[in-house]
């Protein structure tokens, strides 16, 4: 093999695994707005209440099996626990425990755009490597 291809070759795998990793990452705030989308979409406060407390704990239980995996980083446990501090603080609003007061029937549709917006900040400063995103992703699934 020449070294123009293997340069060639090297070259492409990084542009796919940038690809692979901004998909990943856009994979989890689908999650989060198709909950959002859900929500605004149902009249019932007690099931929009449902749908973004189900939404949590499948991120938080996903985050959770992740982060006891024997392969995650280091640098990898501390994002996944700086966003299960952001989801249970969010989780805390919703249920108006721990300090929080709990989130108005009214304002359940604002909320859940909200939990997006933050996820959205969130995914920017906190940086996970594509493999800890994916079983992420993986497993959220499963749970849903």
């Amino acid at each position: 093999m020449s070294t123009r291809t293997v340069f060639g070759v090297i070259i492409m795998l990084l542009v796919f695994a940038q690809a692979g990793y901004a998909g990943a990452k856009n994979e989890i705030q689908k999650y989060f707005n198709d909950t959002a989308l859900k929500v605004e979409t149902t009249d019932d406060p007690t099931e929009k209440r449902e749908i973004l407390n189900e939404s949590l704990q499948n991120m938080t239980s996903a985050l959770e099996k992740v982060r006891s995996m024997p392969f995650i980083s280091k640098e990898d446990q501390n994002g996944i626990d700086y966003l299960n501090e952001l989801l249970q603080e969010k989780h805390n609003e919703l249920t108006g425990s721990n300090g929080f007061t709990r989130v108005p029937d009214a304002q359940l549709n604002a909320f859940s755009v909200y939990v997006v917006q933050s996820m959205e900040q969130a995914s920017r400063t906190v940086t996970l490597s594509l493999t800890t995103l994916l079983l992420i992703i993986i497993i959220v699934i499963l749970l849903a």
